[in-house]
């Protein structure tokens, strides 16, 4: 039985609970490799940014839209020269990222059994199917009691999830590793947001330093420092 008087936490699922990010950038860099002899100018690395984020609002996050912004660039970046068997490569890259083993983050299940008692929420954003797979892979559903696949995290998105599961934003607490999307959109509607860096963020997630001392939030290097800081919180109310 969970206890209703112990806040709700959320947790993010990439790069919070377990490696995603560098599955990307081994991409990008096999990309590089095959490009080289069909490459005519340009910045491979911003091109496929720039891609990405155009490509946003058609296909979304994850590897999927990825791998088309790939295809995309190669064939924009060679001027229409490289060859199908190529292309075939780099769909190859996409299923590689769709498919690596789950590994989990030193310290995850042992803070999420530690944490049992509370309410605990999954929420990750990106394709359907590919996060639904990387959650089957990690063998963590049945850790929580509910879990939210959103196209993207934002105030709206956060404040539209906490009506539906009926939870005050004051007795909601968010984990990720990105403040972008993670931390600084729950400390904005009332909630509590807990920063845990990973060792590389995408772009597209980072905020200025101006924009991230503009709200109140925790930081952590270690999941594992979760609990205590909770029961700090809570004992302090």
């Amino acid at each position: 039985m969970k206890n209703t008087n112990l806040p709700v936490i959320a947790f993010d699922a990439d790069d919070t609970l377990w490696p995603n990010e560098p599955y990307f950038r081994e991409a990008e860099k096999d990309m590089m490799k095959i490009l080289t002899p069909y490459f005519r100018g340009g910045d491979l690395m911003e091109h496929l940014y720039q891609q990405e984020i155009k490509n946003l609002h058609i296909f979304g996050y994850g590897a999927k839209g990825f791998t088309l912004s790939m295809i995309e660039s190669a064939i924009e970046l060679s001027e229409g020269t490289i060859p199908g068997s190529e292309i075939q490569k780099i769909i190859d890259l996409g299923k590689q990222i769709m498919t690596y083993p789950i590994e989990l983050l030193e310290g995850v299940e042992d803070t999420l059994i530690t944490l049992r008692e509370h309410r605990l929420v999954l929420i990750t954003k990106g394709d359907l199917f590919d996060q639904e797979s990387k959650i089957a892979r990690s063998g963590l559903a049945n850790h929580f009691d509910a879990v939210e696949i959103v196209s993207e995290k934002d105030d709206e998105t956060y404040e539209k999830l906490l009506k539906r599961h009926k939870i005050k934003p004051e007795n909601f607490w968010m984990i990720g590793n990105s403040l972008k999307s993670d931390v600084l959109p729950i400390a904005r509607i009332g909630g509590t947001g807990v920063h845990i860096p990973y060792e590389s963020t995408w772009q597209h997630e980072q905020v200025t330093t101006d924009a991230a001392m503009k709200e109140t939030y925790h930081e952590l290097s270690s999941i594992r420092e979760l609990p205590s800081l909770i029961a700090k919180v809570c004992d302090s109310k």
